[in-house]
């Protein structure tokens, strides 16, 4: 029997149920990954739908599985087109009994499998899939998906009632050779896939590589080498420097890393370094990661539409000029801008970022989230659909378990999590001369400390685009009717 792995979001040989699942049959197996020339195309706005530096992470990820695969006997086939039409030929011409893969849940992967589905009815070949990228697996959830609580603490509390995490799935030792007459394929250079390699800034909190065993390499270091998990909670809000948080997203985001891995290393941490509060946060930041996949599972296309989940019918603005000096980090907000800037440098952004600067564009500017959502999706190295949208959706106040106008104060926010301006700075060098007592508040500065500090408003750094507190409650406003009409 021959089963063909279809590699999607599920870059990895650990805990990998589909491969486990044909190496139980004792099949002979042949892996393939598709570049599908549909993700490096545009999104709805015209953004890139996969930028360069997460197209490059993805690059390094399909090849260090190869490798992976090499380095047991066998190989990884290489493809680029449209999965509908690639998978389906592998089929007929390596006369393949089954197609095993791992679930996915949203819109445009959905698209793909139907397609496949109609035409393996056609070829007799059966297709499996199996959920993978969850800590917990849906039938080991204390109700159904259609029933998924709206509020995260509800679903963390009966969740950790009654559910537990199962075991990892073994690595396989050695793979089954694939036959000779196939052609393994190359992996595409960035060009290919009609990007133009792009450099990470330097001053990057970290230098992310892709790939299973770069994955294995971060957690070895962050809890083992480093020995940070022990302040996972405390730091977690930081937003300068490589160790402040686990930075695990982008491997989890592609399936390099499986979440139950991670799971069971915090486990053997707790039992032999220690078990405090932040050893129980990191298992707490992968709930939330599941309950956004939970979500669009159970609400569809919903987490897309402009009215989100809720269907709140709010005038969003479509303010390109505005728009354009949040994406470029010119908005006179230094936290905003400093977190756009490194984002547009580095591909990444600390998760107290995310939540300010989207917070700044819905709530300050007024501006439709789908656009940041967008602009996300195109630039994060760690970008994740369920992840990214689901998030959105809360901080727009779209969302399930949205608080309402939820409003990240800006200069509160910059002096509780960058108190000393070391962030700001870092990514703002014209703001380097003023002192941390005024560097959040640059528009204060009198036309003497302009001089002395040599930062110019409205010329070598912007004045403010908007006034925080007008602007604030202009939106709500806005906000407010449509929860009236919504009533």
């Amino acid at each position: 029997m021959r089963i063909l792995i279809w590699y999607r979001n599920d870059l990895r040989l650990h805990d990998h149920q589909p491969l486990h699942r044909a190496l139980e049959a004792h099949s002979q197996v042949i892996p393939v990954y598709c570049f599908d020339p549909r993700q490096f195309g545009q999104t709805a706005f015209g953004f890139a739908k996969t930028g360069a530096y997460r197209a490059e992470f993805l690059r390094q990820s399909v090849a260090d599985l190869r490798q992976a695969w090499r380095d047991r006997g066998s190989n990884l086939l290489i493809r680029r087109g449209q999965p509908e039409d690639v998978i389906p030929e592998l089929v007929q011409r390596l006369d393949i009994d089954a197609v095993y893969g791992s679930e996915e849940i949203t819109a445009e992967e959905k698209a793909i499998d139907q397609a496949l589905i109609d035409q393996f009815k056609a070829l007799q070949v059966s297709y499996q899939t199996y959920w993978g990228a969850t800590l917990y697996h849906p039938n080991q959830l204390p109700f159904d998906l259609a029933d998924l609580p709206d509020v995260f603490t509800q679903f963390r509390q009966a969740v950790e009632k009654s559910s537990q995490v199962s075991e990892t799935l073994p690595t396989p030792e050695r793979l089954p050779a694939l036959p000779e007459d196939i052609d393994p394929g190359e992996l595409p250079a960035l060009e290919d896939l009609g990007l133009e390699p792009k450099p990470i800034d330097p001053r990057a909190v970290l230098p992310y590589q892709g790939g299973e065993s770069q994955g294995f390499e971060r957690l070895q270091h962050y809890f083992w080498q480093a020995d940070q998990l022990k302040f996972y909670k405390e730091t977690r809000n930081e937003m300068l420097g490589a160790d402040y948080s686990s930075k695990f997203s982008a491997w989890l985001a592609l399936g390099c890393l499986s979440p139950r891995y991670i799971y069971e290393q915090v486990q053997v941490y707790k039992a032999n370094r220690v078990s405090n509060k932040s050893t129980y946060w990191l298992v707490f930041e992968l709930l939330w990661r599941d309950f956004f996949r939970f979500v669009c599972a159970k609400f569809g296309d919903r987490v897309f539409y402009k009215s989100g989940i809720r269907g709140l019918d709010i005038d969003w603005k479509q303010d390109w000029e505005r728009f354009e000096k949040w994406q470029q980090g010119k908005t006179g907000f230094p936290l905003v801008d400093a977190n756009m800037r490194e984002i547009a440098a580095t591909g990444y952004m600390s998760n107290r970022g995310r939540q300010n600067v989207a917070s700044f564009l819905t709530k300050n500017l007024g501006i439709d989230w789908r656009m940041g959502a967008e602009w996300f999706e195109s630039l994060l190295i760690d970008y994740d659909v369920c992840s990214n949208w689901g998030n959105w959706n809360y901080v727009a106040g779209v969302g399930n378990d949205a608080r309402g106008f939820r409003y990240f104060n800006i200069p509160k926010q910059s002096k509780d999590y960058d108190p000393e301006g070391e962030y700001v700075k870092h990514w703002l060098p014209e703001l380097k001369p003023v002192p941390a007592s005024k560097v959040h508040k640059p528009w204060q500065l009198s036309s003497e400390e302009q001089k002395r500090y040599d930062v110019r408003l409205g010329v070598n750094y912007p004045n403010p685009v908007v006034d925080l507190e007008k602007s604030f409650k202009a939106n709500e406003k806005v906000y407010t009717a449509a929860q009236e009409r919504a009533a």
